[in-house]
């Protein structure tokens, strides 16, 4: 893969110098600039014009969904790879429908990632091993339990989520459910994490479209 560009885009200069050294060494990759933030990354794409970017996710300032956002509108021709500790379905789905070509995890083998470079170099998408053995299951299930969908929550996370979508206060599912009103407001910031979303009505949507919130009588 001798001559092929690429950017690094992660907050963290020790993350930024390991792929270096690993893109050079191993695959004889030249990097042509390095970015802390997302501005930066929109910035030495626009100049560059790099083959490949490798963006991570929790960029300051621009976050990583707006920096695949901007070089697909920009430099087009630039594909881009992430490399996220987020592993979670929306994180997934949102960065591959802003137009990441690859979705590799930050727990990944050396040669997992090697191997998403080439992939993607080659025209092919690329996800991690455990997010395409999670979407395989996902086709598979259609049309079963919806609520399968939601795997990685804790039951006492699914009873929250039920009670959130049933609209009750913290206090009211505290008071049902026989725990203290902080744990239910840890348990609730917990589902906005792992699910990647902002807002109750994001958890009461998200609820109904997975069949985790009480049918209506």
């Amino acid at each position: 893969m001798n001559g092929l560009t690429l950017v690094l885009a992660d907050d963290h200069h020790v993350v930024r110098e390991g792929l270096r050294l690993l893109l050079e060494t191993r695959l004889h990759c030249r990097v042509v600039g390095e970015a802390a933030t997302g501005a930066e990354a929109v910035a030495l794409v626009r100049q560059h014009h790099p083959d490949l970017l490798i963006v991570d996710l929790s960029m300051p300032g621009m976050n990583g969904i707006e920096v695949i956002r901007a070089v697909r509108a920009q430099a087009p021709e630039t594909r881009v790879i992430v490399l996220s500790i987020h592993g979670d379905e929306p994180h997934v789905r949102e960065a591959l429908r802003a137009g990441a070509m690859a979705y590799v995890l930050k727990e990944a083998l050396a040669d997992d990632f090697l191997h998403a470079i080439a992939q993607v170099a080659a025209g092919q998408r690329y996800l991690s091993p455990r997010l395409a053995e999670r979407a395989i299951r996902s086709f598979a299930s259609e049309g079963q339990d919806p609520g399968m969908e939601a795997e990685g929550l804790s039951p006492r996370e699914r009873e929250v989520l039920a009670l959130v979508a049933e609209g009750l206060t913290s206090a009211a599912i505290a008071e049902r459910l026989g725990i203290g009103v902080r744990t239910v407001e840890w348990h609730r910031a917990r589902l906005l994490h792992k699910l990647g979303l902002h807002t109750v009505a994001d958890l009461v949507r998200y609820a109904l479209q997975h069949g985790l919130a009480p049918e209506a009588e």
